[in-house]
C-alpha cells in the first residue's frame, strides 16, 4: 500500500475540526484567515522586474457568523459539537481568545 503524503480538507471540514479542538459547543460559526500582504518588485531577472505582492496565511481561526452569513458557510456547534452531559461539567479550555496572544 502506497505510503499517503497529503490529506486534503474542504473549508467546512477545517471549520468543524477547529470548533472540536476549540471545544465550542453552541452558536453558528465560519471560517476565518488573517492574511498578511507585502509588496515588492518581482520578476524572473533584473531586466523583467514588475511591481507585485504577495499575500501569506498568517493565521485560520474561526468567528461568530452574522445573520447575513450564507447558510453555506456556517456550521452550528451545538448539532456538529454538541456538550455531553461530561463536558458541561469541566471547566472551559485553557485556549485564549484570538484578541489574545497565546
Amino acid at each position: 500500500m502506497p505510503e499517503v503524503n497529503q490529506y486534503l480538507f474542504s473549508n467546512k471540514e477545517l471549520l468543524e475540526m477547529l470548533i472540536k479542538q476549540a471545544g465550542v459547543h453552541e452558536g453558528k460559526w465560519i471560517l476565518m484567515a488573517n492574511l498578511g500582504f507585502s509588496a515588492g518588485n518581482f520578476g524572473p531577472s533584473p531586466d523583467q522586474m514588475s511591481p507585485g505582492g504577495v499575500v501569506a496565511v498568517l493565521q485560520m481561526g474561526i468567528q461568530r457568523a452574522s445573520p447575513e452569513t450564507p447558510e453555506q458557510a456556517v456550521v452550528d456547534a451545538a448539532v456538529f459539537n454538541p456538550a455531553s452531559s461530561s463536558t458541561s461539567k469541566r471547566r472551559p479550555s485553557e485556549r485564549s481568545p484570538a484578541s489574545q496572544k497565546g
